[in-house]
């Protein structure tokens, strides 16, 4: 077991350090900047988004998850974040088209910088990891790689907007659901 995690931790590794920092930091300006942030993705990416999503609402942000029955309608100015590995899920493909064709600016986290989805969005961080189909490149099965990758991606990109923002953990735990 011991040899998996390591084996695990080390690709995770190999594959964070490839991502374009440059893309990472474009990614911080335009959430800090949307005056409202819609998030969507499908399975494990869709989860991984939905995480992300409550992040940036704890930091204050206005978001949105797609497809929740008190999500309102895109506009111009706004920002759609999309995680597919692939680029090619037609639910997501949609909605970025209908998100264009508001106005809103449309960012995407994928494996495939030539997709169907990447051609769409504005602006587009590369995630280097195996999709869902390929079983080249990584130990972990069915896009695994990328998902872990993402959700390490987003929480690097909360820390980066705690700190421009100056919002501190314990004011993002005033935001955190008392409901439970």
């Amino acid at each position: 077991m011991e040899s998996i995690i390591e084996q695990v931790l080390t690709e995770v590794g190999v594959c964070l350090r490839q991502v374009s920092i440059e893309s990472l930091t474009q990614a911080v300006l335009l959430m800090k900047t949307a005056p409202r942030v819609f998030v969507a993705g499908a399975g494990r990416s869709g989860l991984v988004m939905r995480a992300f999503g409550m992040r940036l609402m704890h930091l204050g942000k206005t978001v949105y998850v797609v497809g929740a029955t008190t999500t309102p309608s895109i506009l111009a100015a706004n920002l759609l974040i999309l995680g597919s590995g692939s680029g090619r899920t037609t639910g997501l493909l949609a909605m970025a088209e209908k998100a264009r064709s508001r106005g809103a600016q449309i960012m995407l986290f994928t494996t495939d910088a030539t997709s169907p989805l990447a051609e769409l969005a504005d602006h587009r961080i590369v995630i280097p990891a195996p999709s869902l189909r390929d079983a080249e490149g990584s130990l972990q099965p069915m896009g695994s790689l990328f998902e872990q990758a993402l959700l390490i991606l987003c929480d690097s990109l909360i820390l980066k907007l705690m700190q421009l923002t100056g919002v501190d953990a314990a004011q993002m735990l005033e935001r955190h659901a008392n409901l439970e």
